[in-house]
């Protein structure tokens, strides 16, 4: 063998191939080159087993290599005839201020069903065109948010699957589950559980990212603990709710964290002390969720909240060169000069609203009436002009945040309407239900 492919594979993933190829051959009747392989590669007494991990393994990824090729085919002939509309003239770029059409418009475009009980949770990765899904039958499962195939299933759980989150370069995804726990799964590794988290007292209902390197949870112990993804490690627990935890969000430097509540309270949380820096109160009934406005979204929510508007730096440059970062939205406002993360916060509520909040003051700045049962979910649109919320009136809803209307409702599911995402990859929307299945919903 020649020097320059001895040391294609790390030692640990040949060993790996070669029992994969051991238990095909075994399990083919190949007896004597088995043996003579097993000799040769020091694998003496490997035996094929129906419960090993190896079993079948080489047949498994010898058919996702040809259903990957089969996929790159597709995508090649898609990108000629792309190509072949742009020289013809058939293809017009979308103007500046056309962005706002890039919503979801039914019918689904896409329906996935996996799971076994209700979605918890829908997730696009953050560079790829993969979705994970939860679900109360404590799995995780992952698809191509492209083709709508399936992919794998994520078993570790031992009961619900509440909800997850990838790291921003979507290395690592995190779930939390009602089995007191948060695992920690390694996507380049084959979604590899690579840590469990142990710590809180009773069901862990949501997580999300610290910066780089930690983690936020919130629990129906009425705790919000803060985690080293790298040791696993409780470094801080933060107590003032009255009763259950239901969201957690933080902002994008790491500075603050705002916890949604069954108390009906959304609380601001300074994530370097601990401290409880804002008690939010104007809900009716309990907090299912609470977020942080990314900045791109403060010029509309100012003017929704009668605010004097932002000064704005000079337009940044496109980022792939033509018009538009990820191919959803062109005309994302120019970022505001002296804008810090985490000034407005958006609750959802079983009070059917959802309310637009300064986080420094506390103040109530606009209720968004319309959904005619239980907020579940919501996420903001990439552009910083809509929010895009689900509810257990079975409905998607578009609210303009200039204006605080909703703009557009969109019959999502058959039942309860528990989830939402925005793929900022393609222009793709994720809802969940009751009813088991994921809906994939097409923008444009």
């Amino acid at each position: 063998m020649s020097s320059s492919t001895e040391h294609i594979l790390p030692e640990r993933q040949k060993k790996e191939l070669q029992k994969a190829i051991l238990d095909f051959m075994q399990t083919q009747g190949y007896t004597e080159s088995s043996e003579i392989f097993a000799k040769e590669t020091g694998n003496e007494g490997f035996v094929a087993d129906a419960k090993d991990r190896h079993h079948n393994l080489l047949a498994k990824k010898w058919t996702s290599v040809i259903r990957l090729q089969r996929k790159i085919m597709e995508l090649e002939t898609k990108l000629s005839k792309l190509q072949e509309d742009i020289r013809s003239g058939a293809v017009v770029r979308r103007g500046a201020g056309k962005t706002t059409e890039w919503l979801p418009r039914p019918p689904a475009k896409t329906k996935l069903a996996q799971h076994r009980m209700p979605v918890t949770r829908v997730r696009f990765h953050p560079q790829y065109t993969v979705l994970a899904t939860a679900s109360e039958d404590m799995t995780v499962k992952i698809w191509d948010s492209e083709s709508g195939d399936f992919e794998r299933t994520l078993k570790g759980h031992t009961k619900a699957v509440q909800d997850m989150t990838f790291d921003t370069k979507g290395q690592i995804l995190v779930t939390c589950s009602a089995d007191l726990t948060l695992r920690v799964w390694d996507v380049a590794d084959e979604y590899k559980c690579v840590r469990t988290l142990h710590g809180h007292d009773h069901c862990v209902s949501a997580v999300c990212f610290l910066g780089a390197d930690k983690l936020v949870s919130a629990s129906r112990d009425k705790t919000v603990k803060i985690w080293e993804v790298a040791t696993g490690y409780c470094v801080k627990t933060l107590a003032g709710h009255a009763e259950w935890v239901r969201g957690v969000s933080a902002t994008e430097d790491a500075r603050l964290i705002c916890t949604a509540s069954n108390d009906q309270s959304v609380r601001l949380w300074d994530a370097a002390t601990g401290e409880c820096k804002a008690d939010m109160r104007g809900h009716e009934n309990v907090v299912e969720v609470a977020k942080f406005a990314p900045v791109n979204a403060y010029a509309c929510l100012r003017r929704l909240a009668g605010l004097p508007p932002l000064k704005h730096s000079a337009p940044t440059a496109a980022v792939n060169g033509s018009g538009s970062a990820n191919g959803v939205d062109a005309a994302t406002p120019a970022p505001a000069t002296g804008v810090t993360p985490g000034q407005f916060i958006v609750s959802g509520s079983r009070d059917k609203t959802l309310r637009l909040w300064d986080s420094s003051s506390g103040q109530l700045y606009h209720t968004f009436v319309g959904h005619d049962d239980w907020v579940r979910d919501f996420v903001f649109h990439p552009s910083g002009k809509t929010i895009i919320s689900v509810s257990d009136d079975k409905t998607m809803r578009v609210w303009d945040l200039a204006t605080g209307r909703c703009a557009k409702t969109i019959e999502a599911a058959a039942h309860f309407t528990t989830c939402v995402d925005f793929s900022v990859v393609s222009p793709l929307v994720a809802t969940g239900s009751v009813d088991t299945e994921v809906s994939l919903w097409e923008c444009r």
